[in-house]
């Protein structure tokens, strides 16, 4: 089956999280067996030792002490119950056979054979404790053992996987580069199969086709060949990604228009020009230009920008030799300098850093609060001496942890959300529905809600992408309406808006209101959100093409979408 480079990602780093899980498990499993091990022998032999301490005690005061007989015989019966090794049940039968007449007789004999009978009851736990404790340490290396087993094919499998998937990226550019050598060396005849995945089929596919056209040219006219030069400089400019051509004098030779954007350079500026000239001027060229000539081991991806926008690029060099077919063995005549386009990976994991930063610190203030409350109740400390007055309010830190933990889980899967089928949507009846969830906030801060949406209001959405914003936009005006202030929902012919009563929302605000987890001030609302609605909202809306404005009106705010 063949993959692309973002699937194989995914499917590996899911197969690193099992492998990762099943690591945590088996970890967790022996450390559990190691511990019954431990629990056996202090719920087993040490109960054995103590009893028999006790009765050792009560023997040496039997004589002056009327209530060690007592203590005796209780010490006596809680050893009878906790007989678990080999001979220990004989050994108290003796003892207990003994000390009926021996206790009543309080000879030095009777006394001595009792406390011989409880040494050798008490040499029997401390034998099993020792055979007890080596099955432990036993159990313990079998399992720091198997830990190490699975920890090194976690590690070789991850290795495994660090190699294959960057070089499945270099083999491909390296039948590239062995490609484009062919053909400076006049092999016209050689053809690239760079497999099946999208970021390599279509390089393949224009290269055998500058192929093809390069081996007609070679026979035909001037005439045919210099509209064959204007063909393979359609072919280098359809091409996705940045190359440039240089001599062995660092002349350039040809660019397409994907290098000319990055570079900011014009065709007929830098066509024949010396590279060092041109990059006198140009820093993106300086820096290409300077690890052609000085190479380095960072090879971290360069970020350009150009067309209005950030890119990164991941730079290849490609030296160009001709071979024995022109006569010149070995002889280098240039190289070729590819910018692969990862802006998409590079994002994704800057993305990926920066949301997992932000779940932590926003996780942490309720942890904390959390953690100090049932500290307080565990230990008894100030007004939380009575647990169950203040259990509700634990609960509902939980529930506010639970509401947080599944906002955030929604919200990572708004960009992984698939194209859902668009079908004609009637607002009203829609809206409608949505009000229905939130009636009870609503009763309970008494706010007035106008739904002025004509029943021939319609527009052309996904149903579930409409009920996830709608539910969003009526959550958060509902949330920031002053008690007993107004929600106004209306539409006319091109657009449809939500706008409630509060204090607007300064242009400082506005400048952030998008951003995960960016709150205003908690004092507006009757609970503090999680700053997560309105980044849903841009998103879906995002996806689904419709333009939007959130914008302060007198006395209020409103969200207007086009249709």
């Amino acid at each position: 089956m063949n993959m692309n480079i973002k699937t194989k990602l995914t499917y590996g780093i899911g197969l690193l999280f099992v492998l990762i899980t099943l690591l945590g498990g088996l970890a967790i499993k022996n450390i559990h067996n190691v511990s019954d091990d431990t629990q056996n022998i202090l719920a087993d032999n040490y109960n054995s030792l103590l009893y028999s301490r006790q009765m050792l005690e009560s023997l040496d005061a039997i004589r002056e002490n009327p209530n060690a007989r007592k203590e005796f015989e209780a010490g006596l019966e809680a050893q009878k119950k906790n007989l678990t090794e080999k001979d220990e049940d004989v050994l108290t039968n003796r003892l207990s056979s003994n000390c009926e007449k021996a206790l009543d007789d309080m000879d030095d004999e009777s006394i001595r054979q009792i406390r011989q009978t409880i040494y050798t009851i008490m040499a029997v736990n401390m034998s099993a404790i020792y055979e007890k404790n080596e099955v432990a340490v036993h159990t313990a290396k079998r399992s720091l053992f198997g830990i190490w087993t699975v920890g090194i094919a976690c590690i070789t499998i991850a290795f495994l996987f660090l190699v294959r998937l960057p070089r499945s990226v270099s083999v491909q550019i390296r039948k590239l580069t062995d490609g484009i050598k062919e053909i400076t060396n006049a092999n016209y005849s050689k053809r690239l199969n760079l497999g099946n995945e999208p970021e390599f089929k279509e390089i393949a596919t224009l290269f055998n086709e500058m192929a093809e056209r390069l081996a007609e040219y070679r026979n035909s006219s001037l005439e045919d060949i210099l509209q064959g030069k204007k063909y393979i400089e359609t072919i280098i400019n359809s091409i996705a990604e940045p190359i440039i051509g240089l001599s062995k004098e660092r002349k350039i030779l040809f660019v397409n228009d994907e290098a000319l954007t990055v570079l900011n350079l014009t065709r007929e500026n830098i066509i024949g020009r010396p590279a060092p000239e041109v990059a006198l001027k140009n820093d993106l060229l300086r820096r290409l230009i300077r690890q052609l000539v000085h190479p380095d081991d960072n090879k971290d991806p360069l970020k350009i920008y150009a067309d209005n926008k950030e890119s990164y690029f991941q730079v290849k060099y490609i030296p160009i030799n001709v071979n024995r077919q022109t006569g010149l063995e070995g002889k280098y005549v240039g190289d070729v300098i590819l910018l692969k386009n990862v802006t998409e990976f590079k994002e994704k994991d800057i993305a990926k850093t920066t949301f997992i930063s932000t779940i932590s610190h926003e996780l942490k203030t309720p942890l904390s609060g959390l953690r100090i409350l049932l500290e307080n109740m565990q230990y008894n400390i100030g007004k939380y001496k009575d647990r169950d007055k203040y259990l509700a309010e634990a609960v509902a830190k939980v529930d506010e942890l639970s509401g947080m933990v599944r906002d955030i889980l929604d919200t990572s899967k708004v960009q992984d959300l698939q194209e859902e089928e668009k079908q004609k949507l009637y607002a009203g009846g829609e809206i409608g529905a949505v009000l229905q969830e939130y009636a009870m906030q609503i009763a309970d801060k008494k706010l007035e809600v106008t739904d002025s949406i004509p029943e021939d209001c319609m527009l052309f959405m996904s149903r579930n992408t409409f009920q996830k914003v709608w539910s969003n936009l009526i959550g958060n005006a509902v949330q920031y309406t002053e008690q007993g202030g107004q929600i106004t929902i209306a539409a006319d012919t091109d657009k449809i808006w939500i706008e409630n009563s509060c204090t607007p929302l300064t242009e400082e605000q506005l400048a952030y209101i998008y951003e995960p987890f960016y709150r205003v001030d908690d004092t507006r609302a009757a609970s503090g959100g999680n700053g997560l609605g309105l980044y849903v909202v841009r998103e879906l809306l995002k996806k689904e093409g419709f333009r939007y404005v959130f914008e302060p009106v007198e006395d209020g705010m409103r969200f207007t979408i086009f249709l």
